[in-house]
């Protein structure tokens, strides 16, 4: 495939958009046709992001309607969704009925939850919403790049970020029978994950210098999880999962706990996890411990491991926008459209932000 390809980014105001755009400005292969935001139509990009003032000067956001319009114009088109979870699904639903109507064929990475359940049913249960396309979940798949060798759909529906961090460091002990499939995770998340509208649990001054739990062995994201491993690996595992607030801005760190299946030291862990993870460019299993500031505005995911011979540790750390939403959703839309996996994401973590 030569030349550009056009990529058109939804809901784009948030942090995920925002993110999208700063990756989406440098890959070699994608070329940003359109942003869409229903609040802000014919506001300036840089408005919303002035950081990214010389990538986007004079470009503007879209409405519904003109987003409708390019995508029943371009023969093939990269369509990235970073609306929220109950908007995502009827307007991917309607822009692909106009795009199919009009014989073009977007290829569509979904980032919000809307279609992460194989079930309409499965969705409303934990959103206590109905899901807005269910004819369309057929034509999703749930999954991170690095435990799916071949798409069967046309569409992905991206994990998310806690997601990302838990199944990267659970499904290779699920697949390769390491250990007992009830797992026990503890994750730190930032203040971005919770999104750009303040909230009292997101407002600075009350997360500065604080850590704290919410929505212990409840959160809406355990279900996604447990679904995921189960897709990736067979195993029908447990999840008792606790999040924290962390004080920082970008960035996720999980510690997975199981008991051990047979007897294993550390070393045989990592070597383990260096064999399952040997062709997967942007994950590394690290001797010590891994840092948020490591993966910082990165792509790659690091995974460290702890064995006393009866309970197993893996740590993961991974940037919440970037491997955990957008990084994760352009590396999907690489492997969709025929590109190198790698594309416009192998720029290293800045360090000491």
């Amino acid at each position: 495939m030569s030349g550009t390809i056009p990529a058109v980014v939804l809901g784009g105001t948030g942090y995920v958009a925002g993110e999208l755009l700063r990756l989406l400005a440098v890959h070699p292969r994608l070329r940003v046709a359109a942003v869409m935001s229903d609040s802000q139509p014919g506001e300036s990009l840089v408005s919303a992001f002035p950081h990214l003032a010389g990538a986007y000067d004079g470009m503007r956001f879209e409405s519904q309607e003109q987003v409708r319009s390019r995508l029943t114009r371009e023969p093939l088109c990269a369509l990235f969704s970073a609306a929220p979870h109950g908007v995502s699904a009827p307007l991917i639903d309607s822009l692909l009925g106009a795009a199919a109507a009009a014989g073009t064929r977007p290829r569509v990475v979904d980032i919000s939850a809307d279609f992460r359940f194989r079930s309409a049913e499965d969705y409303a249960q934990v959103y206590h919403h109905p899901q807005g396309a269910p004819e369309r979940l057929g034509q999703f798949t749930c999954a991170v790049p690095e435990h799916l060798a071949e798409l069967a759909t046309e569409h992905v529906a991206h994990p998310g970020c806690f997601a990302t961090a838990v199944l990267l460091a659970s499904v290779p002990l699920l697949t390769l029978g390491l250990v007992s499939p009830q797992l026990f995770v503890a994750g730190v998340t930032g203040s971005t994950g919770a999104g750009r509208k303040p909230t009292p649990g997101t407002h600075h001054p009350v997360r500065h210098s604080d850590l704290y739990a919410y929505s212990a062995l409840a959160h809406r994201h355990a279900p996604e999880i447990a679904a995921c491993a189960r897709a990736a690996s067979g195993v029908a595992a447990e999840f008792a999962f606790v999040p924290h607030s962390g004080p920082f801005a970008r960035g996720i760190h999980v510690t997975v706990q199981a008991s051990l299946a047979r007897p294993l030291g550390t070393a045989e862990v990592l070597g383990a996890l260096r064999e399952f993870y040997a062709r997967a460019p942007f994950v590394r299993v690290l001797e010590g411990a891994p840092r948020i500031k490591d993966v910082i505005a990165s792509n790659y995911a690091h995974l460290g491991v702890a064995s006393d011979g009866r309970t197993l540790a893996v740590m993961c750390a991974i940037d919440n926008l970037t491997k955990g939403a957008a990084g994760g959703a352009v590396q999907w839309m690489n492997r969709m459209l025929g590109l190198p996996e790698t594309e416009g994401l192998t720029a290293p973590a800045p360090g000491w932000t």
